[in-house]
């Protein structure tokens, strides 16, 4: 039997429209919650997972390497650390004080290093001071002066190298530390961590 012209736009009509509905039919968003020490990488960036591993591999290399002992040694007393600048070189959005507060866990966890508070964390913590000078009863005062100064900054930075082709990518992450002794700015211990992820998509075949 042969359709009439309307008919057969009707028909192509209808199936255009059921091309565009049917893919969204059926699709639900689901949210899964899960341990936070599950690791889920989907897109192969740097990740909270990352962040975790680096800083407790490199914080552990660095409290068993000599400058410490010798620090202990001549000073009795264990070191005090601070954190400064990780600058973010990679072409990605690296959220970088998540993982400078995981350096500064990893640190205080340690317990073989003294860890202090930094620029801007000290700033609010003066300005408290300075009201408990004008609010606070006299024998419960915070007076200035009796801060613990540094020994040691650590400085950084993240960087990463790109490489694509035929649907796969791999890319290298690479974390440089330097702790820096404030009162001779001689560097004391440098530690480095790579990172290589080989991302691959999926063929499909038809």
């Amino acid at each position: 039997m042969r359709m009439s012209i309307p008919s057969v736009s009707l028909f192509f009509g209808l199936l255009v429209v059921a091309i565009l509905i049917l893919p969204g039919c059926g699709k639900e968003k689901r949210i899964t919650r899960v341990d936070t020490d599950v690791v889920t990488d989907f897109s192969g960036r740097w990740n909270d997972t990352d962040s975790k591993m680096v800083a407790e591999t490199m914080i552990k290399e660095m409290v068993t390497r000599p400058w410490l002992p010798n620090f202990t040694r001549s000073k009795g007393r264990q070191p005090v650390v601070i954190v400064g600048t990780v600058v973010n070189k990679s072409n990605e959005h690296i959220n970088v004080q998540t993982f400078i507060s995981d350096l500064e866990r990893e640190m205080t966890n340690s317990q073989q290093v003294t860890f202090v508070a930094d620029k801007s964390e000290r700033s609010e913590i003066r300005e408290e001071r300075r009201d408990q000078a004008v609010h606070s009863k006299e024998n419960t005062q915070k007076g200035p002066g009796q801060e613990i100064g540094a020994d040691f900054m650590m400085k950084g930075y993240i960087s990463n190298i790109l490489d694509e082709a035929d649907g796969a990518k791999a890319v290298y992450y690479q974390v440089d530390l330097d702790l820096i002794n404030l009162e001779n700015n001689v560097k004391s211990w440098y530690g480095q961590k790579k990172i290589k992820k080989i991302i691959e998509k999926k063929r499909f075949l038809f």
